[in-house]
C-alpha cells in the first residue's frame, strides 16, 4: 500500500524517506551536463530504445572526473530535463510583476522622468520671466513712463501728445490688448527721449556730402518732392541719433541724418549758396529745446521728412 507516512499504535507518523542532499545536487548537474551537450541530448532522447545508451555515455563521462554517479540519479537527471525541472521559468505578465519591473527600472525611467520634469520647470520660468510677469508690470510700466515724460514737457502741444498716448494706454488695458499697451508705452518712451534731448538743427555742410535730394512721387509722376537733408548737433558739439517718422513709410527710425521737406524756392537758394564756394553760409535749419518735441524751424518746411535716399 502506497502512503505519505506509516502509523503504529502509540507512535508518530514516519515521514516517507527523501534522496540526500548530494543526490539532489548530483541531479541538478546531471542536467546541467546533458544542456551542455544538448545536441547530444536532443537526438538520443529523440529516438526510441537509445535512453539506456545515453545514460550509460553519462556514467562514463563522470567516471572519467572520478566522481561515482548511482543509476538512480542518472534517471532522476534524465527524468528532470524532460520535465524542464531546474530551469528558471519566467513568471506570468501579470499586474504585479509589470509594477515590479518598473520599480526594479526606476534608475533609467527615473533619469528620463527627472529631464522631464527639469524642462518643464526651466519652461515655465521663462514663460514667467518672458511672458507673465512683463505683463502684469504693464500697468505700472505705463504710469511710471508717462510721469517721466510729463514732467520733461514744456509746452501744451508736448503735453497733449503725452496725454493722447497715455489715453489710448488706459483704455488699452481695460480691454487686455497687451499689444496695445506696449505701442502707447514704446510712444511715451520714444517722446520722452526726444523731450530730454537739445540740439541745433544743422544743414549738412561738407564739400564732399550731399546737402539735397528730391523724390517724384508715385501718386503725382509730374511733380516734385524737395528735401535738404539735416543732422542734430548737440550743445557740446556731437551729432545725435534722433528718431524720426519716415513719411514714406510711416516707420520711425533712429538716425543721425535726415531730409525735411522744403519748397522748390528754399531747396534752390541752399543749392546756390553751396554752389558759389563749397560752403552754406545759411546752414542753420531750426533748433531744439530741451521738453519740446519739434523744432523750432527758421526755413520754411512741412516738417515731413525720409530718412533713406
Amino acid at each position: 500500500m502506497n502512503a505519505a507516512a506509516t502509523l503504529t499504535p502509540g507512535s508518530a507518523p514516519v515521514p516517507a524517506s527523501k534522496p540526500p542532499l548530494d543526490d539532489v545536487m548530483l541531479a541538478m548537474d546531471v542536467v546541467d551536463t546533458l544542456r551542455r551537450r544538448e545536441r547530444i541530448v536532443q537526438k538520443e532522447l529523440d529516438e526510441v530504445g537509445r535512453e539506456e545508451d545515453l545514460k550509460e555515455r553519462l556514467h562514463r563521462i563522470y567516471a572519467a572526473q572520478g566522481i561515482e554517479v548511482p543509476d538512480s540519479v542518472i534517471e532522476q537527471g534524465v527524468a528532470a530535463l524532460k520535465e524542464d525541472r531546474f530551469t528558471y521559468q519566467s513568471p506570468p505578465d501579470s499586474f504585479a510583476i509589470k509594477l515590479a519591473r518598473i520599480y526594479v527600472n526606476r534608475g533609467v525611467w527615473g533619469t528620463w522622468l527627472g529631464g522631464i520634469v527639469g524642462v518643464g520647470a526651466l519652461a515655465g520660468a521663462l514663460y514667467y520671466f518672458a511672458v507673465l510677469a512683463p505683463n502684469a508690470a504693464l500697468p505700472d510700466r505705463l504710469e511710471e513712463v508717462y510721469v517721466e515724460a510729463v514732467t520733461l514737457a514744456k509746452s501744451d502741444q508736448a503735453r497733449e501728445t503725452l496725454e493722447r498716448s497715455f489715453s489710448a494706454g488706459r483704455a488699452a488695458l481695460r480691454g487686455d490688448d497687451k499689444a496695445a499697451v506696449r505701442e502707447a508705452i514704446r510712444q511715451i518712451e520714444e517722446a520722452r527721449d526726444i523731450l530730454e534731448q537739445e540740439y541745433r538743427l544743422r544743414i549738412v555742410n561738407r564739400p564732399d556730402e550731399r546737402t539735397g535730394v528730391w523724390r517724384i512721387p508715385d501718386i503725382n509722376t509730374g511733380a516734385r518732392n524737395f528735401y535738404l537733408l539735416v543732422e542734430a548737433v548737440d550743445p557740446a558739439g556731437r551729432v545725435l541719433t534722433v528718431p524720426i517718422e519716415n513719411e514714406e513709410t510711416r516707420k520711425t527710425e533712429r538716425v543721425q541724418r535726415w531730409g525735411l521737406r522744403v519748397d522748390e524756392r528754399t531747396f534752390r537758394a541752399v543749392a546756390a549758396d553751396k554752389q558759389d564756394d563749397g560752403i552754406i553760409e545759411r546752414d542753420g535749419f531750426g533748433e531744439k529745446a530741451r521738453g519740446e518735441l519739434v523744432p523750432r524751424y527758421e526755413m520754411k518746411t512741412t516738417g515731413g521728412a525720409i530718412t533713406r535716399w
